[in-house]
């Protein structure tokens, strides 16, 4: 009888302990907080909300000790985090509206030669990702690339049909390896007794690319292009990564 009692009295003696501290371990005897566990944890049911306007989200805060911790925080931080650290290193654009020349760089598959774009001129987008010695852009990781590139000749519109069609077109360079994956055609027109080119283009698609590629924008079939019009001819291209 006497063991009950004092077994009975021990057990008041710890939850008035618990009580007054407030504090309640399961499966630990040396709580951390109101309510520690030592152990996985299993919700069966939680309410659902068709917003989260005024509420605030858990989320578990591992600390360096190896303990997690149950939080509370905003969603908009939550989003702001993700916009920060979600950041896409890729992206790359360009826009040269004067002084545009040709470059030659060797024997590059029909003709082609890039625009002299320089990381001068970029839109957005980190310079270590543009190079001005062979003015290519060089494809940080491999994946599927969004490519814009579009380029008029002077004014846009030429009097007469050139002989040879010119064509904007987009150069990857793999291992040493040049290859157009993309053109698009100057046309022309004939209106009655005129003759007209459109000496224009753009080139919008999604690519496969590598990790090292070399993209290079610039025109093939150029020979029958005239220097002084190229030089006040305008050009912009973009490129970022949008999958694995």
């Amino acid at each position: 009888m006497k063991t009950k009692i004092c077994s009975l009295l021990l057990a008041m003696m710890s939850a008035s302990t618990f009580a007054q501290s407030g504090w309640v371990g399961i499966n630990t005897p040396n709580p951390q907080a109101n309510l520690d566990i030592n152990g996985t944890m299993k919700i069966r049911q939680t309410p659902a909300a068709s917003t989260i306007s005024g509420y605030q989200m858990l989320a578990v805060n591992q600390n360096t000790g190896g303990d997690s911790q149950v939080v509370q925080i905003a969603p908009q931080v939550i989003a702001d985090y993700v916009l920060t650290s979600g950041t896409n290193t890729s992206v790359y654009s360009a826009k040269k509206s004067s002084g545009i020349t040709l470059i030659s760089i060797g024997i590059l598959p029909n003709g082609f030669k890039p625009v002299n774009f320089l990381t001068a001129e970029r839109t957005t987008g980190t310079a270590s990702l543009f190079s001005d010695s062979d003015n290519t852009y060089t494809v940080p990781s491999t994946g599927v690339y969004a490519i814009g590139f579009s380029f008029r000749y002077g004014t846009g519109i030429q009097s007469g049909v050139l002989t040879t069609t010119p064509s904007i077109a987009i150069l990857r360079n793999r291992a040493g390896t040049s290859t157009i994956i993309d053109t698009s055609d100057f046309s022309g027109v004939n209106l009655g007794l005129v003759s007209l080119t459109i000496s224009e283009g753009s080139i919008n698609s999604l690519y496969s690319l590598q990790a090292g590629d070399k993209i290079s924008f610039g025109l093939t079939n150029n020979t029958v292009l005239d220097l002084g019009l190229l030089g006040s001819s305008t050009g912009s291209f973009y490129i970022y990564k949008v999958s694995n």
